[in-house]
């Protein structure tokens, strides 16, 4: 709900005599703005407590959508016509029964888990497994409970609530994200992000049985969750090894993913500096490693410049050796741009961008455009994107027009979206 006790009622030209009719029984809190709705909306938005929408739902939800931020923060709006009043963001369940009770209508209105979770969202742009009940801990965070986030591989995430906090005792809920491995807990949700290269070595003949319990060795022994996994990579001489493919592809079925299986040559392998190399592999095979080079080759071609590590060195059983290679998260700078500036001019996945930032960097104005898309605790600045983004954060640099641009490269992830601008 917003900060202030208002409900704005917003009707065109033939429904205003109803609007005002409806504002009378509301009481003085209720105000019906003159002019066009849109407009009005949007200018008033960050003041209203309660929406009314003299309008069909499919207008209504084409108004709205740019200026919802968060459940518990967007004013309760309803949308009005002949015969219903329907229930269509922020907490409208109760509003729109009052409203009904006051019209003579019918309240409609639904229940159930939001799909605009911030957690779903993470979920996604991390690429990630959700370990846990998310719903549960998504009510948490909206409720206002406690809920603690480890992060300790310092993944670039979007602004949370203010409940959510990265340390303490007696929390609601605990979130880790985290590619390691860890024995299911009451009311912990763990975020598996997909960070992880296996590299894979066998003699000739091995098992896809003989892969798959060298496989879980990374997890018994090394300590990774198998559902990280991202891509498998191995020496191009074993790339049609049947017990390595069917592996693979096993993997696959058992996770209801694909992970590509890439391959090296000897000598790319060779070139690649390992803590375990070995004179019997490099006098058979023209390397003296498989599994770790494998591992960090492909972690290297998949991470867009980003670091890589050693997650965990080989492992060998029943003549399979793997070993497991991570991409290392980095910050995140999306350049984006706004066109011309009005909320329906802007693209999707410019909104998108926005919502998944922490610091939001632009000029004053750039930034007041779009502050009704930040989520609750999004920092604003007027400069300092690359700095910001190279030390780890979430940044979204908006400008009008096409958007920003860089003049240099820049030590992070970087996102393109450019603003459509009329001619």
């Amino acid at each position: 709900m917003g900060n202030e006790e208002v409900i704005g009622v917003f009707a065109g030209v033939a429904q205003r005599g109803d609007a005002a009719d409806l504002a009378g029984l509301l009481g003085s809190d209720a105000v019906v703005p003159d002019g066009p709705i849109r407009p009005a909306v949007q200018r008033l938005w960050d003041r209203l407590s309660a929406v009314v929408l003299f309008l069909d739902a499919g207008s209504a939800v084409r108004l709205i959508a740019p200026l919802l931020r968060d459940k518990r923060t967007d004013p309760a709006v309803v949308c009005v016509d002949a015969d219903f009043v329907v229930a269509l963001a922020g907490a409208a369940d109760t509003f729109a029964w009052r409203i009904a009770d006051a019209l003579n209508r019918t309240a409609v209105v639904t229940a159930g888990p939001s799909i605009d979770s911030v957690l779903d969202e993470l979920v996604e742009q991390l690429d990630a497994t959700a370990d846990g009940d998310v719903a549960a801990c998504a009510a948490a965070i909206e409720a206002g409970e406690k809920v603690v986030l480890r992060n300790p591989l310092n993944f670039p995430l979007p602004a949370l609530s203010a409940n959510v906090v990265s340390a303490g005792e007696d929390a609601a809920w605990v979130i880790v994200v985290d590619d390691r491995a860890a024995a299911p807990k009451d009311n912990v949700l763990r975020i598996v992000p997909r960070t992880l290269v296996v590299g894979v070595g066998s003699t000739r003949g091995a098992s896809a049985t003989s892969v798959g319990a060298a496989l879980a060795e990374l997890d018994a022994q090394g300590g990774l969750d198998l559902r990280a996994i991202k891509a498998f990579a191995t020496a191009d001489v074993k790339a049609d090894e049947p017990g390595i493919v069917d592996a693979v592809e096993d993997w696959g079925f058992w996770h209801g993913d694909t992970a590509e299986l890439i391959t090296f040559s000897a000598e790319e392998l060779n070139a690649t500096g390992v803590p375990n190399p070995s004179s019997v592999v490099r006098n058979s095979m023209g390397t003296a490693s498989v599994a770790e080079a494998a591992a960090l080759c492909g972690a290297r071609q998949i991470s867009n410049g980003a670091p890589v590590e050693l997650a965990a060195e080989k492992f060998k059983r029943d003549n399979v050796t793997v070993a497991a290679a991570r991409v290392l998260p980095r910050g995140r700078l999306a350049l984006v741009g706004l066109g011309p500036g009005a909320p329906e001019q802007r693209t999707p996945r410019a909104e998108a961008e926005i919502r998944r930032a922490s610091v939001v960097v632009g000029t004053p104005e750039a930034v007041d455009a779009v502050a009704v898309l930040m989520r609750p605790g999004t920092q604003t600045r007027a400069d300092g994107a690359r700095e910001l983004a190279e030390g780890g954060a979430a940044v979204a640099h908006v400008a009008f027009g096409t958007g920003p641009t860089l003049d240099n490269p820049v030590e992070a992830d970087v996102i393109v979206v450019p603003g459509v601008w009329e001619r």
